[in-house]
């Protein structure tokens, strides 16, 4: 089902989430409405704050993506179809500090609206699937990236607080209007 997706000026994106600590019927339930809204939505990641929830529990699925990136998944490197989408519970990224790489990204919460980010080029996170396995993945670039955006969502933190000054100034007037669309609408 899909499900609607709350944008930039909602309370809820600045929420850190809460431990998934039932691994059930639910979560599983919940995992698939978020690969259903973020498939619709055209994205390759999607948090549970992004759909009004305030969970530690996101999804990224990046097999229609150019593949320029490495990763192992519990030691090894399985084929993504085997791995995709992904869902991940109560994640902890431990980054690499350097080398780090600056991309454009965009964010479903923000429609229309991209800039640069400068982040690390490879990470490691823990994290639990849906049925409460523990896995581990190391990867770099896209991958690497498109995880460390969703993990920010779920705890609180935003794209654009990762922008370059320069580049968050360019984006004011943008930022400004959907704040006031997303307020409007909630009133």
């Amino acid at each position: 089902m899909v499900l609607p997706i709350v944008h930039y000026g909602d309370p809820i994106l600045h929420k850190r989430g809460r431990p998934v600590e039932a691994f059930d019927k639910a979560l599983l339930e919940l995992a698939n409405d978020m690969v259903d809204t973020m498939y619709e939505a055209e994205g390759i990641g999607l948090a549970a704050q992004q759909i009004g929830l305030d969970l530690m529990f996101c999804i990224v699925d990046l097999r229609d993506t150019e593949r320029r990136f490495r990763y192992t998944y519990d030691g090894a490197s399985p084929p993504l179809d085997l791995i995709m989408p992904m869902a991940l519970a109560n994640p902890v990224v431990t980054a690499v500090p350097k080398p780090t790489a600056t991309a454009e990204e965009g964010c479903l919460s923000f429609p229309g609206i991209r800039g640069d980010v400068v982040r690390p080029e490879t990470i490691t996170v823990k994290f639990q699937d849906v049925h409460g396995v523990a896995h581990e993945l190391t990867c770099d670039g896209l991958f690497a990236r498109c995880i460390q955006h969703e993990v920010d969502h779920i705890n609180g933190i935003l794209f654009t607080e990762h922008m370059p000054k320069a580049t968050l100034s360019a984006l004011e007037p943008e930022l400004k209007k959907l704040k006031k669309q997303t307020l409007k609408k909630q009133r």
